[in-house]
């Protein structure tokens, strides 16, 4: 993913590093009768003309609690099968606020294999 795309070249990224949630997620019976730990990661990309404060205010900017929040609803909503399905319903949630223009989300899974630090899969989305 070129996170230099020339629609995004006027946006400010904000960001969330390693959000860690505890989900029921996963297809195998094991996974199914317990919690996992996930981390996610989110970059937004926002339009400066939309998203350069004035008066230093917080109503003029996109919240990283808006971020946090979306991620935190979707996990509430209960078990899911795929990381696919919880990056993608993350994604279609973040872009659905009319000030993003573009978003990355990526989930993984790092209590796995012990032989690595994580499982994952990332998704990236832009308003077109």
């Amino acid at each position: 993913m070129n996170l230099l795309h020339p629609d995004l070249a006027d946006c400010r990224r904000l960001f969330l590093r390693d959000y860690e949630v505890w989900i029921n997620i996963g297809v195998h019976d094991f996974e199914k009768r317990g919690e996992q730990r996930v981390l996610i990661n989110v970059d937004l990309f926002i339009p400066l003309a939309v998203s350069t404060p004035v008066a230093d205010a917080l109503h003029e900017v996109v919240d990283y609690d808006f971020i946090r929040r979306t991620v935190a609803e979707r996990v509430q909503r209960g078990h899911v099968h795929l990381q696919e399905t919880l990056a993608d319903d993350v994604l279609k949630a973040l872009l659905a606020n009319p000030r993003v223009k573009a978003a990355r989300v990526s989930t993984e899974k790092p209590d796995v294999y012990p032989d690595c630090d994580a499982v994952g899969v990332e998704v990236f989305g832009i308003r077109r």
